[in-house]
């Protein structure tokens, strides 16, 4: 029994003081790594890539061009459905979280303690990938790592989750060289966010983890099963009922291209625009 209760005693210390050194040199890199971060704030004013649109003065289009699809959207005119469908299965706890879910981190610490894996799932949280997304690089670090989690915490000082929602929402690729949420909508389904139906919003939702290789054109049946899972997690968490849940899965995958159909053949005039944009605004106009 005293040897017992000596190895306890010791157990108790080392798990203290390895809580203790844990916290003192993440203090540290807080130190060292808080001062070089960015002007968060920025971000409020970002302007997003679009592609550069020519159409005639009653509104028809001539022509599109650029290398990405991307329409930015507010987040007061993105549907409830969409926004739960995104959390659902990006980060249930969004909206309590201060940036970083701890419960998340720890997890992550833990198979990294347990396991022979160099990386291991969980633990980024929505403010995490839109500080990696604006601000860092895609070089898996500890210190990269780092980097992102104090971003990101800073970035919820200053900026609303809202705030932070739509830019998630507007960045992200989704494949077929679609950027952000409006943009994905369209080309798989030729609508606008608040046509979409509940399956439809649970797909779109998916894509963002492979958005080449599981979108619903390229691997309908990995894009079924990770819409499906998608579903799932929104009736785990309270989003749908469980008559919902049955229904959208039911429904079938019926993604496919969109492309806005040019209403006005006038080439010529399109390039002269085109190259107007260009001379005035730089190649960055498109």
């Amino acid at each position: 029994m005293p040897r017992l209760r000596r190895l306890l005693r010791l157990g108790l210390y080392l798990s203290l003081a390895a809580v203790l050194i844990g916290g003192i040199t993440l203090g540290v890199l807080y130190w060292l790594i808080v001062p070089t971060l960015p002007d968060v704030s920025a971000l409020r004013d970002v302007e997003l890539q679009q592609p550069l649109t020519v159409s005639s003065a009653d509104g028809k289009l001539i022509a599109l061009f650029g290398e990405t699809r991307r329409y930015p959207v507010r987040i007061a005119d993105v549907p409830e459905r969409v926004k739960q469908a995104v959390i659902a299965i990006e980060d249930a706890r969004f909206y309590e979280h201060p940036g970083v879910d701890w419960r998340g981190v720890t997890r992550a610490v833990w198979l990294l303690a347990t396991s022979d894996k160099d990386r291991v799932p969980g633990g980024s949280t929505i403010t995490q990938q839109v500080a990696k997304q604006f601000f860092l690089s895609n070089e898996y670090s500890y210190t990269r790592k780092l980097t992102e989690m104090f971003l990101a915490l800073k970035m919820e000082r200053e900026l609303g989750k809202d705030e932070i929602l739509e830019l998630y929402l507007n960045k992200g690729f989704f494949g077929h060289r679609s950027y952000g949420i409006a943009a994905a909508a369209e080309f798989y389904y030729g609508k606008t966010l608040d046509q979409l139906t509940l399956a439809e919003c649970a797909m779109l939702a998916s894509i963002p983890k492979f958005p080449s290789s599981g979108n619903p054109i390229t691997n309908p049946e990995r894009a079924l099963v990770r819409r499906n899972y998608v579903l799932e997690r929104m009736h785990e968490v309270g989003f749908i009922s469980a008559a919902e849940l049955a229904q959208a899965q039911a429904e079938a995958n019926h993604a496919h291209p969109h492309e806005p159909p040019v209403e006005l053949d006038a080439p010529y005039a399109a390039e002269i625009a085109r190259q107007a944009a260009v001379d005035r605004y730089g190649a960055g106009a498109m």
